[in-house]
């Protein structure tokens, strides 16, 4: 996912000189051959920049590792089969350098001329440094070449190096390729130090270790003493404790430095735009007012501790929780509606989308009936531990399959603080855990919201149980915890849920569109078709469940249906786009796209020969969500509900039904167009996976020798 702009950096903005370093792991693959593309990569955004204005240094390791793998290779195919029989001697560093020098620099020249930068080469040593008319020339020769948008492309020259070997000897003025990048950030005045790893950034511990936590601003007095290093780079000579070395050096000097990933697209270009990305090293980061970091995992570990604190309760006890929250929440409506308020009233001065502005805001009658539909919910059937299944599969071995909580579930939603009351309340029924993260716009009404929630959870119980993430920062931190966190259910745009799916390894469940049809069939009933069409566009245009697009049979053309129609939506205010026949023959603009959601009132009109073309075109251009068709003849209304391939298909009835509270569930916490686990709008049922009950006495497997299976169905 994006990553946020970071306050702290917003000194980005006056960067002008950056140097960049980029590591041996990043510059070579496993085997150490040249990672070609993400050297490509990492030249593309250097030609960016450049042609942006930026004077861009680049300090490049990886010389030793390619030249060490191609003299391998020479040596191999130059071998006899006696001689592969003989100790393997290492070979030179020194001659891996001249050779790997060469073949890294060829890369690069071809790299920059494909894409119209010339390079130059600069090869350093230790000793050079030691020569104050060797600095200036440096800073001359530099400064030159920048003028000419030549980009400068520095490496410690370990051919010719006095240093007894490249790997072992770290005395000196700089001693590996980090030092040398800090060194020469001071010699030529850089704004910013950009060091290129193969992980995220600095982390509290080794990056493998899954309690490990990212650090974002490193603060010297905080974390010098607190961090774990682990093993260093696989094929580099210093890493992590070296960049953290060169880093404070510089920072110290008064130049900041970034430690981030050289294998994330783009990273270099997000760094300047001020993102929070990678670690950043600054010499008043001490001084900054220290913001509280939420553990992530922390928040997410004492989510799981509490739902099984909850779990453990009666039935009669978690139901109890549910009718407290709903009554605290009637007794604090006054004070919800003066921060909900407040978030609209914000929302509208920044010039938000009406649609957003109209899902933001708790209109009256909104509280209590979000209370009701918690009682609703506290009266159910218990969820938890309902036999499923029974099944005898020996005599006296009684196997039972029951409901169970998935555990810890995430949910990050846009714009609507009423999800998080209906979420809320689904979750402790289920007797899950849950993470909370609304959208910035709402986050006045959800902070009040929670607090209400958390503060009716008896201590027995904790209210953190339910967590609010306030800082988008931590969604991604969120998204690796796949080892805490069971399910994500994301709700709002396509690009937020879309942005999700690709960004973990959780099983992720909701729905990317709601593009809802209704089909209006030659058979239907006109006024009931009215109803139903005008409902499910009007009624509330921006919920996911509105109807898109409307298809109507060529046959109602004839009958002067279609204009009817089309006048009374347009009374309403509706805006309509065409598909090529409707848009002809309506005199109304094309749609650009049949896939289109637009979550206000507008919609899509086109025109079908018959329901199979009406099926066919919901296939086609649909999202799965909801589709109905209008039809007096069953049979038709029968062929839809069986073709189309929708979570929820209706016949006579609107779209906008398709809702987990109108369904009768209580509540929802969101819809999906997945095939696995949950489907449509999902409720308590959709929050809940299975478990293996077996009682037995004393039977032992014994290599089924001393078994009989039966395998009998017994009675729930």
């Amino acid at each position: 996912m994006e990553s946020a702009v970071d306050p702290s950096r917003g000194f980005m903005k006056d960067v002008k000189r950056v140097i960049i370093k980029v590591g041996t792991a990043v510059v070579t693959r496993e085997e150490g051959r040249l990672a070609v593309g993400r050297l490509g990569a990492l030249c593309e955004q250097i030609k960016q920049l450049n042609s942006l204005g930026y004077d861009i240094i680049l300090v490049s390791s990886g010389a030793v590792g390619i030249g060490r793998q191609r003299l391998r290779f020479r040596k191999l195919i130059n071998s006899s089969f006696a001689d592969l029989q003989k100790p393997q001697l290492e070979l030179d560093g020194k001659a891996c350098a001249a050779v790997g020098q060469n073949s890294l620099m060829a890369l690069y020249d071809t790299l920059f001329t494909q894409l119209d930068v010339t390079s130059a080469q600069l090869l350093v040593t230790d000793n050079d440094f030691r020569d104050k008319d060797f600095r200036k020339q440096l800073t001359e020769t530099v400064k030159s070449l920048l003028a000419l948008k030549v980009i400068p492309v520095f490496n410690e020259n370990d051919a010719v190096s006095t240093r007894k070997a490249p790997y072992e000897d770290s005395s000196g003025i700089f001693w590996d390729n980090d030092s040398l990048s800090a060194l020469l950030a001071l010699e030529l005045k850089a704004d910013l130090l950009v060091l290129l790893s193969d992980v995220e950034g600095l982390y509290s511990g080794p990056p493998s270790d899954p309690h490990s936590k990212l650090i974002y601003t490193y603060n010297k007095e905080k974390h010098q003493n607190e961090i774990t290093f682990g093993d260093k780079s696989r094929v580099g000579r210093g890493g992590m404790t070296a960049k953290v070395k060169a880093a404070v050096h510089a920072a110290d000097a008064g130049i900041p430095v970034v430690i981030t990933s050289g294998f994330a697209p783009e990273n270099i270009i997000n760094v300047l735009q001020g993102q929070r990305i990678g670690t950043l090293f600054h010499k008043d980061a001490h001084e900054w007012a220290q913001v509280k970091e939420v553990d992530t995992r922390e928040m997410a570990v004492a989510a799981r501790e509490c739902s099984r604190r909850l779990q453990a309760l009666s039935s009669e006890e978690r139901k109890q929780i549910l009718l407290k929250i709903a009554d605290a929440l009637e007794a604090n409506e006054k004070i919800i509606r003066i921060e909900n308020e407040a978030d609209v009233t914000a929302a509208q001065e920044a010039g938000y989308e009406k649609s957003l502005v109209a899902r933001l805001a708790l209109k009256p009658g909104k509280i209590a009936s979000l209370a009701n539909n918690m009682r609703i919910i506290a009266n159910m059937e218990d969820p938890i531990g309902r036999v499923l299944k029974r099944t005898e599969l020996s005599d006296g071995l009684i196997l039972e399959k029951t409901s169970s909580p998935l555990g810890v579930l995430l949910i990050v939603f846009e714009s609507r603080p009423d999800a998080l009351v209906q979420i809320a309340s689904l979750a402790i029924r289920s007797g899950n855990g849950l993470l909370l993260k609304g959208g910035k716009e709402a986050k006045r009404s959800n902070a009040i919201l929670h607090k209400v929630i958390i503060e009716a959870i008896p201590d027995n119980v904790g209210g953190k149980l339910i967590g609010l993430v306030t800082s988008r920062e931590e969604i991604p931190e969120l998204l690796k915890l796949d080892d805490v966190i069971d399910l994500v259910i994301p709700r709002g745009s396509n690009k937020l849920v879309s942005q999700i799916k690709s960004s973990t390894k959780i099983p992720v469940l909701g729905h990317a569109d709601g593009i809802c049809h209704v089909y209006v069939d030659k058979s239907a009933n006109v006024e009931m078709a009215k109803r139903i069409v005008l409902d499910a566009k009007i009624d509330y245009p921006a919920a996911c469940n509105a109807m898109e697009t409307l298809l109507i049979h060529k046959d109602l053309i004839e009958k002067g249906w279609l204009n009817e129609i089309i006048l009374d939506l347009r009374t309403e205010g509706v805006i309509l786009y065409g598909g090529p026949v409707a848009s002809s023959l309506l005199n109304i603009p094309q749609a650009h796209s049949f896939h289109h959601e637009y979550s206000s009132l507008a919609c899509t009109v086109e025109i079908v020969d018959d329901v199979y073309a009406a099926i066919d075109h919901i296939n086609l251009y649909g999202s799965a969500h909801t589709d109905s068709i209008v039809a007096e003849d069953n049979e038709v209304a029968n062929v839809f509900l069986r073709q189309v391939d929708s979570a929820a298909v209706f016949h006579n009835a609107s779209t906008r039904f398709s809702d987990g509270a109108r369904f009768g569930l209580g509540a929802e916490v969101g819809i999906s167009t997945s095939r696995i686990h949950a489907r449509g709008p999902v409720g308590v049922e959709g929050l809940l996976t299975t478990r293996w009950i077996l009682k037995g006495r004393g039977q032992v497997v014994d290599g089924d020798r001393s078994v009989v299976y039966t395998h009998k169905d017994l009675a729930i």
